[in-house]
């Protein structure tokens, strides 16, 4: 007999559809495919979060999804929508527009746009039945149901989901058990939004604000944000919404300013073109120490009431490495799991899970050892792609030991292998890889490459076995395997290599295992074979774009940007012969 087919959505804000399929069929549910809808429009979070088009569905990912499995949408019999619009109040962000998120106006025109999910899924075949689950139900399900434990406290961190900014959750083999709750206007996700704001970068920029954090004072501004944001009894905390008024930045382009921090800090907002300034390091500084304030106070909160030495991390805000650092180390917990795909694409994950564990009483699943979900392609398809824009290209059965050469040699190296990852951060297979013992390489590919700011760190990618002997790691975690923890590197070792280290004497560590992915284990093995190094600096591959998807992508970006080499599954390109 066929176990139930269940596919996860998460489209009021960014797009993203997931299938699980059992791989089993008397037991298993897991995760066969994955992929964000910004990947394949090249639209970055797959559309602008509006309050008139919820319903709006990520229709390349959902093709992608069910041609990839041989199914049709007429044959799934769950479709899990990460939203629950009737836990919706009227007006919750009190202080906004009527016709837009927060009066009454605006909010009846997203519950109703909501709906109509149903009507369009529908259209395209749907006969099953569709479950509305609760946002941070389905945060927590996408950390817990993919973690390796039978029993976990679970912390769910975000901007907001119904109402609620931030949830404690406790698991047991198939359920959830829902704890307690931080209500809106208390979030610590727009918190960061605020500040982006402020600083002068978008809303979604908040990787570009903890990364200015390291450059700064955060004594500076403390005293500040303590007046702003207060710990609070039973692992709480409250906000000021008076100086922050949330509701009214986060539109694009937004619709009234930042007066209250404005008034608050004696600063003017910072116009995208203006020269950033010490004060607006030493704010971004002060954010990032409150933030592992709240952290580390929720933290300990939840391991004193969950019964669990296990600690599961989702939501927005749990992709800052360095607070997830402090949470896990500072407190007793003895193991860490967190989402790779901790964003709200991940409750598209998230809701598949709920329905599959939770719902319908599955037993708990294959754990969630990597994030390679997405499009691969074959030999085949790429040498047509190249062939199709007409490129000089060679073969190689050796591209690892190829490509580490070149690396060596202080190449920048696009390297586009098997399946895309989901979640932000590009794990080996979509990656610009490069020597990290290069001192001048970060600003070479910040500068040649990227196209962002001088501030912007890049990570490492280390063999697994390596990481103790080159970072001071304290409690080993998986969550390292998906570059979600900050490490020191170790005195002796910082001068080896300067591209890797930020500013602060860190790195944002990727931890590489042969058994997840051998080709690129393979890889920076041969290049710790020709340098002495077990590291290749890794950054995402992408232009201000969504990370690449396709052979397509990666060739356009590559002829565009100041990439060196192209190594595209067996094939490599070099830019020299293609000018």
């Amino acid at each position: 007999n066929r176990c139930p087919l269940s596919l996860g959505i998460s489209a009021h804000f960014p797009s993203e559809w997931v299938p699980t399929f059992p791989r089993n069929m008397q037991k298993d549910g897991v995760i066969l495919v994955a992929a964000e809808e910004e990947r394949f429009n090249r639209i970055k979070h797959g559309k602008k979060p509006k309050e008139d088009n919820p319903d709006e569905l990520p229709l390349n990912a959902i093709h992608y999804c069910l041609e990839s499995v041989g199914i049709t949408l007429s044959e799934v019999e769950y479709v899990g929508y990460s939203f629950d619009p009737k836990k919706m109040p009227q007006g919750p962000y009190h202080d906004l527009f009527g016709e837009e998120w927060g009066g009454s106006a605006g909010l009846e025109k997203f519950c109703r746009k909501i709906y109509q999910v149903a009507d369009r899924l529908k259209a395209m075949g749907f006969k099953g039945e569709l479950k509305w689950i609760d946002h941070h139900a389905a945060h927590a399900a996408s950390a817990f149901y993919a973690s390796p434990f039978r029993e976990a406290a679970i912390l769910v961190v975000d901007g907001i989901g119904e109402t609620n900014s931030t949830s404690f959750f406790s698991g047991k083999n198939n359920k959830l058990k829902f704890l307690q709750e931080v209500s809106y206007p208390a979030s610590l996700g727009f918190l960061w939004e605020s500040f982006s704001h402020l600083l002068g970068f978008s809303i979604y920029d908040a990787a570009k604000v903890m990364g200015l954090a390291a450059y700064g004072d955060p004594r500076r501004y403390s005293s500040y944000f303590d007046k702003i944001v207060k710990i609070a009894p039973n692992g709480k905390f409250e906000m000021d919404n008076e100086v922050l008024r949330f509701g009214s930045i986060i539109y694009d382009p937004p619709s009234a300013n930042c007066q209250g921090l404005e008034a608050l800090f004696s600063l003017e907002k910072r116009a995208r073109d203006q020269r950033l300034m010490g004060s607006h390091e030493d704010i971004a500084a002060s954010l990032q120490m409150i933030t592992d304030k709240v952290m580390l106070h929720m933290a300990k909160h939840l391991y004193d009431n969950a019964g669990s030495e296990n600690l599961c991390l989702a939501g927005g805000v749990t992709l800052n490495c360095v607070t997830n650092k402090i949470a896990f180390e500072e407190t007793p917990f003895v193991n860490l799991f967190v989402q790779p795909a901790a964003h709200d694409a991940g409750t598209a994950l998230g809701a598949a899970f709920f329905i599959w564990n939770h719902l319908l009483d599955n037993e708990q699943r294959q754990p969630m050892t990597h994030a390679y979900l997405g499009p691969s392609f074959t030999d085949a398809e790429i040498e047509a792609e190249l062939q199709a824009h007409g490129l000089s290209y060679k073969h190689t059965d050796q591209v690892e030991r190829e490509v580490a050469d070149l690396i060596s040699q202080n190449n920048i190296v696009g390297f586009f292998q098997g399946r895309m990852e989901i979640g932000p951060r590009a794990l080996g297979n979509r990656s610009l890889l490069a020597d990290p013992r290069h001192p001048d390489m970060r600003e070479i590919l910040n500068r040649k490459v990227k196209h962002r700011e001088y501030f912007r760190p890049l990570a490492p990618s280390i063999l697994y076995e390596q990481a103790k002997n080159w970072f001071h790691i304290e409690k080993e975690t998986s969550a390292a395997d998906f570059m979600l923890m900050a490490y020191p590197v170790k005195e002796s070792r910082k001068d080896e290599i300067p591209a890797v280290v930020h500013v602060d004497g860190t790195s944002r560590v990727q931890t590489v295992k042969k058994d997840t992915n051998p080709r690129y284990h393979k890889l920076i093995s041969e290049f710790y074979r020709i340098s002495g190094v077990p590291i290749v600096l890794n950054t995402s591959f992408n232009d201000s774009e969504p990370i690449v998807c396709t052979p397509k992508d990666a060739i356009n970006t590559f002829l565009k940007t100041g990439i060196d080499y192209l190594a595209l599954g067996d094939f490599i390109v070099d830019k020299a012969n293609n000018r």
